[in-house]
């Protein structure tokens, strides 16, 4: 019978196999154990002799049933499960020794012994023989790997691996010279000098990274020098989350690419992020989105007395409240199912709930939708954030924050257009006289969110390719969307009256440099002129209208220094709010009209620095 065809039975006919074999054994080694004993020709058994084989062999079966013998999985079975038949076996053989004179049977004093061995061998064997050919057939078929890392969580991982049917570990990689050269649970221990060989010896494309015990620098060090080899890279998962039982040690993941780029965190200032939260009632605008949606995990961790989502997406809004609800039950949370567009909806929220501090992150977003729907960019990110605004001061919110973008620095398209047009409401109603403080915080692209380059090159090379780039001279700032939000959040505590908040995004990234590296950690290389034998395909689609080659932060190019080492103060001209009114009525009447031309005229003419792509 075929192995396959003996695992597809029934649990209960795999049940009655193995006991059937088992009793067989049984019967078969006592009867074997007399012979080699006394022969065959002095084999003559009287009743009491036949009474004592059977109840062995029931008292037997009996104590394995009990050591749970029936419930291992044959294909599984292990040296505890082998201990505990011996256990077995040797209390029965014990019960022959008995039964001589418990019955007045005639059980010569080897007949127990030779029994005993007879017995362990015709049940384990078998058994071990099913394991064996299963773990050759599946070394034949899983996939192989290679763990980085020699040490304990390595060890642990092998060890897990190997009685599973996916991943086959066939080396380890370690830095320790200590292990180098040497064999760890039968495997050999490689310098890292060695992946590429290795890769083509084994035909492995997979790298097991088990380093938790590193600190973030280290990590990031070491996945950075690791990328350059076109190796997929998995990760264990947390040390503190294996440890409590949340995650197995098996359980891998991806290595993300904000992990390659991203900086090393530095620790919030608490005043700065509780100021405006703690046991207050906080609304976000946009809370289902990428920013909005992390800004309300980070609010709610300063214990708010109520949170408001106020979102547009029913979507959105659902998985952010299911989530929020179920991570902070002491928190108010409410959800508010409407755009920022229904300046009624709005108001009466924000008077309803008694609001306090308000972070606006609403917005659409994207540059070629909102360069093709320009009168709905204008409606939602002009006149929504004038409805946000405008409602703060009505009602007397305590703080109100905007979250602007770099695109807002001498646009080029009109979603960036529209985001300077909001920065300038909110720094002309916040020269009005009025209780409310009102800060800006502008930032570059962050890591992950929705419509980043980072989710669309993943879903390029997982489909095979190839990659699309704008152009290849093209870079961006990029930051992880937690250390955005904590920052949003810190930054918007320092302003009072309409300052702008410019985040520190460390270094630019050639969009090409981060494509490659990308495909790098997914275990692909990238075929250009310089390397025909890639295996994803780049190509360059040229810059989308409105698309900047780079993107700025500060108009003026003055920043001054705040307490947090990686927040700067703009200071940047103003529009005074008569000014910011008139501008809003032309817009509105060209918006009445659905005259596209016009209402771009007005965003040219307005103080904006705004000049439209020419491509």
């Amino acid at each position: 019978m075929k192995l396959d065809r003996l695992f597809s039975l029934s649990p209960h006919a795999k049940l009655s196999l193995s006991v059937g074999w088992d009793l067989g054994a049984l019967f078969a080694s006592i009867l074997v154990a007399y012979w080699l004993r006394i022969g065959i020709e002095d084999w003559h058994f009287a009743a009491s002799e036949w009474l004592v084989i059977i109840l062995n062999c029931v008292f037997a079966l009996s104590l394995m049933t009990f050591f749970g013998h029936y419930q291992q999985m044959v294909r599984y079975i292990d040296i505890r499960a082998i201990y505990l038949i011996f256990i077995a076996l040797s209390l029965s053989a014990l019960y022959l020794f008995a039964a001589r004179y418990a019955f007045q049977a005639f059980v010569p004093t080897t007949v127990p012994f030779i029994y005993l061995t007879l017995a362990m061998f015709l049940i384990v064997a078998p058994r071990l023989l099913i394991q064996t050919t299963v773990q050759t057939q599946n070394y034949k078929i899983r996939e192989k790997c290679i763990i980085f890392g020699a040490s304990q969580a390595g060890r642990s991982l092998a060890q897990t691996l190997r009685s599973g049917n996916d991943l086959l570990p066939v080396a380890f990689v370690d830095d320790k010279k200590l292990f180098q050269g040497k064999q760890v649970m039968g495997l050999q221990v490689y310098a890292r000098e060695d992946i590429p060989e290795l890769v083509r010896k084994y035909g492995v494309n997979k790298m097991l990274l088990a380093v938790n015990n590193s600190s973030h620098g280290r990590r990031k060090e070491l996945i950075a020098e690791l990328e350059p080899f076109a190796i997929e890279l998995l990760s264990i998962p947390n040390i503190q989350d294996i440890l409590s039982g949340k995650r197995k040690i098996d359980e891998l993941r991806e290595i993300k690419i904000e992990e390659l780029l991203g900086r090393e965190p530095v620790p919030p200032i608490a005043d700065l992020l509780d100021t405006n939260i703690r046991r207050k009632r906080v609304m976000v605008t946009g809370a289902g989105g990428s920013i909005g949606s992390e800004l309300c995990r980070q609010i709610a961790k300063s214990n708010p007395e109520s949170l408001i989502l106020f979102e547009l997406s029913e979507f959105n809004l659902y998985q952010i409240e299911g989530e929020l609800s179920k991570l902070y039950p002491d928190i108010k949370i409410v959800p508010i199912l409407a755009s920022i567009q229904d300046n009624e909806i709005l108001r009466s929220a924000i008077d309803a709930h008694k609001i306090q501090t308000i972070y606006h992150a609403a917005a659409y977003k994207h540059v070629p939708m909102v360069e093709s729907n320009p009168l709905a960019g204008l409606r939602n990110n002009v006149f929504g954030t004038a409805n946000v605004a405008l409602a703060a001061l009505e009602f007397d919110v305590e703080k109100f924050v905007l979250i602007s973008t770099d695109k807002a620095v001498r646009p080029t398209n009109v979603m960036g257009a529209t985001k300077r047009f909001a920065e300038l409401i909110v720094q002309g109603i916040a020269d009005l006289e009025s209780s409310t403080q009102f800060a800006i915080v502008r930032f570059g692209n962050v890591l992950g969110s929705s419509g980043s380059v980072v989710p669309l090159f993943t879903r390029q090379i997982q489909a095979g390719g190839p990659i699309t780039v704008t152009h290849p001279d093209i870079i961006r700032f990029f930051m992880t969307i937690p250390e955005a939000a904590q920052l949003v959040i810190q930054a918007g505590a320092m302003g009072k009256k309409g300052e702008v908040f410019v985040l520190d995004m460390g270094d630019p990234v050639k969009i090409v440099d981060l494509a490659q590296k990308m495909a790098h950690l997914m275990g692909h290389t990238l075929k250009t002129e310089t390397q025909p034998d890639g295996n994803i395909e780049l190509k360059f689609s040229g810059l989308r209208p409105g698309e900047k080659l780079y993107e700025e932060l500060l108009i003026d190019d003055a920043d001054t220094t705040t307490k947090h080492p990686r927040i700067m103060g703009a200071d940047e001209s103003k529009l005074p709010f008569e000014e910011v009114v008139m501008l809003l009525d032309e817009l509105n009447y060209e918006l009445t009209q659905q005259n596209e031309a016009k209402a771009k005229e007005i965003l040219i003419d307005a103080p904006l620095a705004y000049a439209p792509a020419a491509h």
